[in-house]
């Protein structure tokens, strides 16, 4: 059934104009995704509902725009270069490649399912007075299930942290995974793979002449630490936000948009007194859940914390959405200590210190990061708001209807102005002209073609909150009809109300109060 979905989603994407596979007229580039005339605009509107609430609502939240190419010890000092690694194993068979955390991450999250499984039959089978939590904690076969799921995520993480790409084999050996194609259990051994892009700077032959595409937009932010703080004279608390591309180059690009070669980022750092960083890194993990529900039902969103922490922390978690394929990671939250600045000074030999006036002495700030992926966001947006429905008292093709139920102040096309029919001169001239005025305010679209039930459908589909049709009426008390996207209300109201009603309704404050 999520299957279903998932394919539904992508399919809709491309028919609607949302998100097109790159160079498709050339077969295609894998894990490159192009963002249609929809796709933009939704897109652009996630980044504004972000920077308005970082940025905008926060006095001590300032932005940045850092360049993609940087200086190559920046990569070296931030520990990508030794560091920036996932595990990759191939099948001597099929000659796949595979990240191999992955596949050990599936096979856990089938013991999982396979425990889930066993709950709901109970279910069924005792009714209302099931109790599901004793259940998973008394049951033999389903504790079984969580039990192994817990040991082998738990080995898992220690070896991702250790290095051991010995023992991730010996764990996918152990569990007996297969090549998903094929069946195949001949793997070769696990080694590491580095994730950066490089390049070639044109003027400086060799390795010294060796650029990286950057795989963060992180540390653009950390090296222009000094340059901010003394334009903009912030006092620690302060962040700086970024909105900016970014390239891994993936072992395996998959699941659509959610795991790409060419991505976007929306971080924040936030720069903290050392001692006080839990504290911070408590606030932000609350205010970005808040954020996050403020567009999602809360029952598709939880926190995850890090069984294996990167190196540059001392506390992470994520905020994961519930995607047509599972719970996966929307956002990471994480405490980066003071490990960025310090490498950055000890590299360069420029002193990465701020001086707190209220305490009269300089330190290197500890940072607090929030990094949520654009394209992720984007993608849980499109799975949350795809729907299929019947409409009530409707009939044949008018039965149901495809709708996406974004929020009015993310979606695409705010509005829509209709001439009930499209051969009558005085309606057309007057849908133009009430078209021409609206445009100034938000996108609008305007359409002519087909019957008024088939446009309204149409607008359901690419998430168009209101629908504003001109008919007869119209030319005599020039008032028009408004029809709302997910109640299919329908209410008469002034020409002059329309800028103000559908304002009102789809500005983006209403999210941000």
């Amino acid at each position: 059934m999520q299957e279903d979905l998932f394919k539904r989603l992508v399919a809709h994407c491309k028919e609607y104009g949302f998100v097109y596979p790159s160079s498709e007229v050339y077969d295609g580039l894998g894990g490159v995704y192009d963002y249609g005339p929809l796709g933009v605009e939704l897109k652009n509107n996630i980044k504004s509902y972000w920077w308005n609430a970082m940025v905008k609502v926060h006095e001590n939240i300032v932005g940045l725009d850092s360049a993609i190419f940087m200086h190559p010890l920046i990569w070296k000092a931030s520990g990508h270069v030794d560091a920036f690694n996932d595990p990759l194993v191939d099948n001597k068979d099929s000659k796949k490649r595979f990240r191999a955390d992955v596949l050990i991450e599936t096979e856990i999250d089938k013991l999982r399912a396979k425990a889930d499984k066993e709950v709901e039959k109970a279910a069924k089978r005792f009714g209302e007075s099931f109790d599901e939590k004793l259940y998973r904690e008394t049951n033999p076969r389903v504790s079984d299930y969580l039990q192994r799921a817990e040991a082998v995520e738990k080995r898992l993480a220690a070896s991702l942290q250790s290095g051991d790409m010995a023992d991730i084999k010996a764990i996918i050996e152990e569990l007996e995974i297969t090549e998903p194609d094929t069946g195949s259990k001949n793997w070769t051994d696990v080694r590491q793979f580095n994730l950066m892009f490089s390049t070639q700077m044109s003027n400086i032959a060799g390795e010294e002449g060796k650029l990286y595409l950057r795989p963060e937009t992180a540390q653009g932010i950390f090296v222009n630490f000094l340059n901010v703080q003394k334009t903009t004279r912030q006092k620690i608390p302060f962040g700086i936000a970024q909105v900016g591309k970014a390239f891994r180059n993936e072992i395996v690009a998959r699941q659509f948009i959610f795991r790409m070669r060419e991505f976007e980022q929306m971080e924040m750092q936030y720069f903290v007194r050392p001692g006080t960083e839990m504290e911070w890194f408590q606030y932000w993990k609350e205010k970005r859940m808040a954020w996050h529900k403020a567009i999602t039902p809360a029952e598709k969103l939880k926190f995850k914390d890090h069984d294996n922490l990167a190196h540059y922390a001392n506390a992470a978690v994520d905020i994961q959405f519930e995607f047509p394929f599972g719970f996966k990671e929307l956002e990471g939250i994480h405490s980066r200590t003071d490990f960025d600045l310090k490498s950055h000074s000890d590299l360069s030999g420029k002193k990465m210190t701020y001086y707190d006036p209220e305490l009269e002495e300089h330190y290197i700030p500890y940072v607090v990061e929030t990094s949520v992926g654009c394209d992720r966001m984007f993608l849980s947006v499109l799975s949350n708001a795809l729907i299929e429905e019947t409409v009530p008292d409707a009939q044949g093709e008018d039965a149901k209807r495809t709708v996406l139920k974004i929020h009015p102040a993310l979606s695409p096309v705010k509005c829509a102005v209709l001439p009930i029919v499209r051969n009558k001169e005085e309606l057309v001239g007057k849908a133009r002209e009430i078209y021409d005025r609206l445009k100034l305010h938000f996108l609008c679209q305007y359409d002519e073609k087909d019957a008024i039930g088939r446009r309204y459908r149409r607008q359901d589909a690419i998430g168009t909150p209101y629908c504003v049709t001109i008919d007869f009426d119209t030319i005599e008390d020039d008032t028009v009809t408004i029809r709302e996207r997910d109640s299919m209300r329908q209410e008469r109201i002034p020409v002059s109300e329309v800028v103000r009603i559908v304002r009102e309704r789809t500005d983006m404050a209403n999210l941000l109060g």
